[in-house]
């Protein structure tokens, strides 16, 4: 019966020490940096493979384990289906006894819905930011004349690598602007 460590963080520039620190009485530990939303985690599959009957597998807090609840769900079933106990250490959760696999649950469930307000807030910020005229993404490279400019010179036969080189640009934003011209050309001429 071994106990088997996950831990993660979201980005390269995180540092696994203070995890690690907590796992260090498991026998195995598996690290990842990746972000828990990436559908492929390759240690974490590799850790719920490697972990056998009777293996408990630790981690420092449920959210470095699984995406939502749903995932957190599968996870457990998995776990339990090959006879694998789950310990989260900072929220005391030992799915070994019934206390614990109820605790797993409604801390799970709570997460999830922690996680759907934030999402519902950020939603809230951005339709608030958008009615305040605040623009989101990159901005244009190009102006309107220039984006016009471009979609003329196509017109007149020059090469798209031509385009690229001249305007400093992907390929991608060649054709994005070439689509945009046309209804700044209409526009124009209304």
């Amino acid at each position: 019966m071994a106990s088997v460590g996950y831990a993660r963080v979201s980005s390269v520039g995180q540092s696994l020490d203070v995890q690690l620190d907590k796992l260090k009485h498991c026998d195995k530990i598996f690290m990842e940096k990746k972000s828990g939303t990436q559908a492929l985690r390759h240690r974490l599959s590799d850790c719920l493979e490697y972990v056998r009957e009777g293996d408990t597998l630790v981690v420092t807090r449920l959210d470095r384990l699984a995406r939502s609840t749903l995932h957190l769900c599968q996870i457990a079933s998995q776990l339990q289906r090959k006879g694998v106990n789950l310990a989260v250490l900072d929220q005391s959760i030992d799915t070994s006894h019934a206390t614990g696999r109820l605790l797993f649950n409604m801390l799970s469930a709570i997460a999830q819905f922690e996680t759907e307000l934030r999402a519902e807030r950020q939603m809230d910020g951005i339709v608030k930011a958008k009615a305040r005229g605040v623009c989101f993404g990159r901005r244009k490279k190009l102006t309107k004349e220039q984006i016009i400019e471009l979609k003329r010179r196509r017109e007149q036969g020059t090469l798209i690598k031509n385009l690229m080189q001249d305007y400093d640009i992907s390929k991608v934003s060649v054709y994005r602007y070439l689509g945009e011209a046309d209804s700044l050309m209409s526009a124009q001429n209304v």
